[in-house]
């Protein structure tokens, strides 16, 4: 009976607290530094009013956007949260435009699958198929640039 219980550690030993708690930065400067220091990075951007999470070279699917040509550069500027695997930075409502550029590039225009729309009433004889393909706009995420703290103070 007593091999089946284990005796288990609370997961905050003084140690591995003490670790964490040392890492954790002070400014947003420190925590952007720590952030760019980590191998890959994501942000949580709004794009047509939904947000996404996005790394660099996704491709985002979205409802077409009627505006904008194939090869077009557009600049994401609703980012409420950036990351890496070990440290988050959340905005509140979102992080200042300056300091994160994330930009996306539209790939193609496109359309989905075919929809096909029934609608019947009964015994009435009433039948009517509609159908329709929903148009997309596809985007491909480029590189997260964070900059450097020598760069902000001259911005």
């Amino acid at each position: 009976m007593s091999s089946l219980f284990r005796q288990f550690r609370p997961l905050c030993s003084k140690t591995f607290c003490r670790s964490i708690h040392a890492a954790a930065p002070d400014t947003t400067a420190s925590a952007l530094d720590l952030i760019r220091s980590q191998p890959s990075q994501y942000v949580v951007a709004s794009v047509v009013g939904t947000k996404y999470v996005l790394a660099p070279r996704d491709i985002l699917t979205i409802p077409r956007l009627r505006d904008v040509k194939v090869g077009d550069v557009l600049a994401l500027d609703e980012i409420h949260e950036l990351g890496s695997r070990e440290y988050t930075l959340r905005g509140n409502p979102t992080i200042p435009p300056t300091k994160v550029k994330v930009e996306a590039t539209v790939v193609e225009h496109t359309k989905g699958a075919m929809e096909f729309i029934f609608k019947k009433k009964r015994r009435k004889g009433y039948q009517k198929t509609k159908k329709h393909k929903q148009t997309y706009t596809r985007l491909r995420i480029g590189d997260i640039e964070i900059p450097s703290p020598s760069v902000q103070s001259v911005i």
